[in-house]
């Protein structure tokens, strides 16, 4: 009976960037059975190091005992290696090129992509780290004359909301005046991350 309480757990292997919001949806949805581990937010800036960790990842969780493994990941900027890896081990990811598009519904964002393609966007845990994820990769605060350089074609930022918290609009909007860009706030809540999270416990139960 023990062994098929492990085996039945999902395995959740995800970006840090999103931990926060598995972790919630995981409480909102009462999924005790599924587990998370995280890989670093920031490699979001450096894809290419995405695959090779989700494959030691990946082994690990087998040696473990894992059956049940799914990942936190959109293609990411990957250039399809998150999708060959799913091929080859017989498990899925979240749908869609990216948090932006998950969180807001990937048919929605893609269709607003085709007019907002001058849009920069933001996310919660985006919008917390600004500093760690766009300032300092892009050295904007040692060399403030690449801001205009890195974002003169952007016309806006977009503020993806996942929660209703007034201190992270309020540093979305500093984010956006620090740009030199437009403000807009959309509150997208989970997103399809909910629902898809909760299909994949399903299918391990």
């Amino acid at each position: 009976m023990e062994q098929r309480a492990k085996i039945e757990k999902v395995h959740v292997i995800a970006c840090g960037a999103i931990g926060r919001e598995i972790l919630a949806v995981k409480a909102l949805n009462q999924l005790e059975h599924l587990t998370l581990e995280c890989l670093p937010a920031l490699w979001h800036v450096y894809p290419q190091k995405i695959a090779p960790a989700l494959r030691e990842k990946i082994a690990e969780a087998r040696r473990q005992g894992h059956e049940n493994i799914f990942l936190g990941y959109a293609e990411c900027g990957t250039q399809g290696e998150i999708d060959r890896i799913c091929s080859e081990e017989g498990i899925e990811r979240l749908s869609g090129p990216h948090c932006y598009a998950f969180f807001t519904g990937t048919e929605k964002f893609l269709a607003e992509c085709e007019t907002e393609f001058t849009a920069f966007y933001l996310t919660d845990l985006i919008t917390r780290q600004f500093e760690a994820f766009v300032i300092e990769p892009l050295k904007l605060d040692r060399h403030p004359e690449l801001r205009d350089m890195v974002f003169g074609n952007y016309t806006k930022l977009v503020y993806l909301a996942q929660t209703e918290d007034a201190d992270l609009q309020a540093k979305a909007k500093w984010a956006a005046d620090y740009l030199k860009l437009e403000y807009e706030y959309r509150f997208t809540g989970y997103g399809d991350l909910a629902p898809e999270l909760v299909a994949a416990a399903k299918k391990a139960s």
